[in-house]
This record gives C-alpha cells, sequence and structure tokens, in this order.
C-alpha cells in the first residue's frame, strides 16, 4: 500500500484535515467549523476527523502533522501567541497525542504554508521564500534552501506582531491588537482588519470578500478600502525584503485571492526597498487554500 500521511490546519474559524501519499497527491479532504471559545471541544473536533478519515481509508495510526495558530513554547511545550486565544496556555501536544495515540509534529500555519510552497508550490526552486499568510490572523514562515526557519527563540517569521511601518497617527490610534500591542500588522492586513477598516471609512458593515466584489463593480469606496490596504502591504513586504531580500514571497490566506495585489503591491513596494532593482516575485500560494494544510502532512515524515 502507498506510504499515507495525515496533516491537519487548525484554524480560528475551520479545522481542515488531509490525506497525502508519498508523492504529495490528495487523497482526501475534510474539513469541520472549529469550537469558538471552547478547547475541550477543539480536542474533539480534531479527534473526531482523523477518526472519520482513517474509517474512510481503511487505516489506522497513521503519521500525522498539525500546523497551528501560534507556536509551542520552547520553555513549556505549550501554545503560545495563538489569536485563536482559548489555545494559549494549552498542552495541545500532550493532549492530542494521548487522545489520538500517536506522535504529532506540530509547526506554525504559516510555516506549514511556507514548506508546502517551498517543496513543490510557487516558491519551488527558490533558495529563500516568505510566505505570508493573510487571513483571520497574519503570520509567516521562512524556507531557506530547502529548510524552515525556527531561529533561536522559536520565532521566526512572527510578522503579523510588528509594527505597520510608517504608521500615521490615525492608524497608531487603531485600538490595541488582542496581543495588547498597537499597529501591529495583523491589526492592519487580516480580512477582517479590512472591514474593519472599510467600517471606519464608511460606516458599512461588510466582510472583506465583500468589499472585493464591490471593488470590482466600480465601488469608489471599496477601491479606496483596498487602495489603503495594498500601500500597507507593501510597506510591510518592503521591509522584509530590505531585512531577508528573499527571492520569492508567496500569499496564502483569504486576501492571497484578491488579483488585484499582484500588480499594485510590487508596483507601491518599489520606493521603499532600498536597492536600485526589485526581482523578489509576488505570487499567490500554488496550491491555493490546501497549502497549508498539506504543509502539515509533509511534516509527519519530516
Amino acid at each position: 500500500m502507498t506510504p499515507l500521511r495525515l496533516g491537519i490546519d487548525l484554524g480560528g474559524t475551520k479545522i481542515e484535515i488531509v490525506a497525502m501519499d508519498a508523492q504529495g497527491a490528495l487523497l482526501l479532504r475534510e474539513r469541520c467549523a472549529t469550537p469558538q471559545g471552547d478547547y475541550a471541544g477543539t480536542l474533539r473536533a480534531v479527534a473526531a476527523l482523523v477518526a472519520r478519515v482513517e474509517a474512510q481509508l481503511g487505516v489506522s495510526g497513521v503519521p500525522l502533522g498539525m500546523g497551528i495558530p501560534g507556536s509551542l513554547s520552547p520553555l513549556t511545550g505549550r501554545v503560545r501567541n495563538a489569536n485563536s486565544t482559548v489555545l494559549n496556555g494549552q498542552p495541545l501536544r500532550e493532549d492530542l497525542q494521548a487522545l489520538l495515540q500517536r506522535l504529532i509534529r506540530f509547526e506554525n500555519d504559516a510555516n506549514c504554508l511556507a514548506l508546502s510552497e517551498a517543496a513543490d508550490g510557487a516558491g519551488a526552486g527558490a533558495e529563500v521564500v516568505f510566505a505570508a499568510i493573510l487571513g483571520t490572523g497574519v503570520g509567516a514562515g521562512i524556507v531557506v534552501r530547502g529548510q524552515l526557519l525556527h531561529g533561536r527563540n522559536g520565532v521566526a517569521g512572527e510578522w503579523g506582531h510588528n509594527p505597520l511601518p510608517l504608521a500615521s497617527a490615525d492608524e497608531l490610534a487603531r485600538p490595541a491588537c488582542w496581543c495588547g500591542r498597537r499597529a501591529c500588522l495583523e491589526s492592519w492586513l487580516s480580512g477582517p482588519a479590512l472591514a474593519a477598516d472599510h467600517l471606519a471609512a464608511t460606516g458599512q458593515a461588510l466582510r472583506a470578500e465583500q468589499i472585493v466584489a464591490r471593488l470590482r463593480e466600480g465601488d469608489a469606496a471599496a477601491r479606496d478600502s483596498l487602495d489603503r490596504y495594498a500601500a500597507r502591504l507593501a510597506r510591510a513586504l518592503a521591509q522584509i525584503i530590505n531585512v531577508l531580500d528573499p527571492d520569492v514571497i508567496v500569499l496564502g490566506g483569504g486576501m492571497s485571492n484578491v488579483a488585484e495585489l499582484y500588480d499594485e503591491v510590487p508596483r507601491l513596494w518599489t520606493p521603499h526597498v532600498f536597492s536600485d532593482s526589485v526581482r523578489t516575485v509576488l505570487a499567490p500560494a500554488r496550491h491555493g487554500d490546501s497549502s497549508g494544510v498539506r504543509g502539515a502532512a509533509w511534516l509527519a515524515t519530516t
């Protein structure tokens, strides 16, 4: 039988599982809603997904990798820095390994995106890949010469909780991020952040995807909101280019589906990059919204 691996992406709104073969082909994919504010319920939901998929495939005890918002502390082994705050401080690894009766490889969800896209996605063959999630939260992962970069403190790629570069007084006045800091990139570049910015500017309570749809219908206010978003993203990514100088920047998460960003942002980042040319490529994740969970599955045998 072809060796299998399972990958799970534990997100703020959904939990996704895939079964993948040794060549990276997806054999099965399922999702369920993430129980909101319910840690025990989240454990049960993950276990139910694993049991259902293994039953459908007629297997058990398949190697499992898991992407989570935040990361495991090198000091305590417990979850830290998760925007799904119900996970913070919890012994997720120990609880799930006991529940599922197997070892599980854990990584930050943006690291899983980076691993997937560097392996056989938009960053395949590149020496340095910076992969950013622009979804319910904002984070990033870094792959250098095929290897994930973790860093001395295990926070390499924690881009979402750096301050927005060149923030205006109005931008600094935004209410504090859930982490307690002000002007975090997550507060400006997530999907909910676009919605909040549009609400503040227009009084219209729309989801990010509705704002983009209205832009494409010619709505001027929606155009202004996306222009502000693109300018902020350009400033934030220019800082990454100045520090890391990646070959490829890959975008994942819901905002990565906004095609207009791939023309606008490189045009806007140029004045902020300390170079006479900018050859960094900005690209959407080749594997789309399956990329992070594919990266989690790759963990199972790495």
